[in-house]
């Protein structure tokens, strides 16, 4: 069990590692390997990385099943054996908690300056045509000795032993180190939040059956913003403003005139002039949600939380103003009623951080509840927002003339 969960909290800590030489790089897990580095763009794997975990100090073992195996993974997975030599091996990466001694092939496999591949591939094809080597790894190092002397060569370049990896209670700290996370009294919390958060993804990454719930990969761009989420939440930033806003020109407006959300504030009878003010917050905050989607500033689930948060000072207006209404209170007095949960929400949500922690300009809240105004059709009763106290019934209409 250890060995599966320090398989996935090395995940994280490799992305992390990785992070500060390319945030695009992404993850997986179990396809083709243990672990598996991707390029962002090709999908082709960078890394395959084998997570070895032995509780007990020790040395890794020549003839041993960590290394033995990963090679056989190795070959099978990338069809080595099938392949010609000059094929471009991605890295062949073997982690493990135990230590390679000096003067085994295992030591000369590992990266620096003591790395010799070509006294690794001799000493391998000795240990692996001893007859007298142990039967558990015997299938393993005939596989290994059946490619060609090109291919093993091959394989071997591509191989790199990492040993001395931390153990699963100095994981922590290094993954502090890697995420930047300085210690603080708050240190401990973030970072089960971003494990929390990681366990969810992982279970995701392992998923094959549910095509809807299973996550193909994970960038660490990602990882990073989850990061920021998690600090901001303790120390208290401002996200990022790059829209700047201005009074929108009637060639920009035209293409809102017959959403929803401008027919959300004409059946409470709003002048053009305040539907302009009001359409300004909604184009520019839909602008910098989006940037901030894209430049990794909040997540897609950071601003699904955010749209609650929108809704529940709108439904908390929205039940004070309405309950005196009966079949009696005239179209007029509704619609002045759909004005106040208007003027009162928008109060309401110009506080509201679009981040824990953060602090966000006004016109943001403002603008993202008239967003979910323009998709009250859309995104279903529990997120449903409207002003005029009618608006389920308005809106129904607004759909069925719009598939006429």
């Amino acid at each position: 069990m250890m060995g599966y969960l320090y398989q996935c909290e090395l995940a994280l800590l490799e992305l992390a590692r990785r992070s500060w030489d390319d945030i695009t790089i992404e993850v997986r897990m179990e396809l083709l390997d243990d672990i598996e580095f991707l390029h962002h763009e090709t999908q082709d794997p960078l890394e395959l990385l084998q997570s070895k975990y032995r509780e007990a100090a020790g040395q890794l073992s020549e003839t041993g099943k960590d290394f033995w195996r990963s090679v056989t993974s190795w070959i099978d997975s990338l069809n080595v054996s099938a392949s010609p030599s000059a094929l471009q091996l991605p890295i062949l990466r073997l982690v493990s908690t135990q230590i390679a001694k000096d003067g085994t092939f295992l030591y000369w496999l590992r990266s620096g300056q003591g790395r010799n591949t070509d006294r690794a591939l001799a000493r391998m094809e000795e240990v692996a045509n001893d007859a007298d080597g142990p039967g558990t790894t015997a299938e393993d190092r005939a596989l290994f000795m059946q490619l060609t002397t090109a291919q093993r060569l091959s394989l071997v370049n591509a191989m790199v032993v990492d040993d001395g990896a931390p153990v699963m209670s100095d994981l922590d700290r290094s993954l502090a180190k890697e995420l930047g996370i300085t210690p603080s009294e708050h240190a401990g919390a973030v970072l089960d939040e971003i494990k929390g958060w990681w366990y969810r993804v992982a279970v995701r990454l392992l998923e094959r059956k549910d095509p809807a719930y299973m996550l193909a990969s994970v960038s660490a761009e990602e990882l990073l913003c989850r990061r920021d989420e998690a600090v901001d939440r303790y120390t208290g930033k401002s996200l990022p403003i790059t829209e700047t806003l201005r009074n929108l020109t009637e060639a920009e407006m035209a293409p809102y005139r017959s959403r929803l959300v401008v027919s959300q504030m004409q059946w409470i009878g709003l002048p053009d002039s305040e539907i302009a003010m009001h359409l300004r917050d909604y184009h520019y905050a839909r602008a910098q949600r989006s940037e901030w989607l894209r430049n990794f500033k909040v997540t897609t689930d950071g601003l699904d939380a955010y749209e609650r948060d929108l809704h529940y000072e709108w439904e908390s207006v929205f039940r004070r103003r309405t309950r005196r209404i009966d079949d009696e209170t005239s179209e007029v007095a509704r619609q002045d009623i759909g004005q106040d949960v208007l003027d009162d929400t928008m109060k309401k949500v110009a506080d509201k951080a679009a981040r824990p922690g953060t602090s966000t300009a006004p016109w943001i809240g403002r603008g993202s509840i008239h967003d979910l105004c323009d998709r009250a059709e859309y995104v279903g009763s529990d997120r449903a927002v409207g002003w005029h106290p009618d608006h389920p019934r308005l809106c129904k209409d607004h759909i069925e003339a719009a598939d006429r």
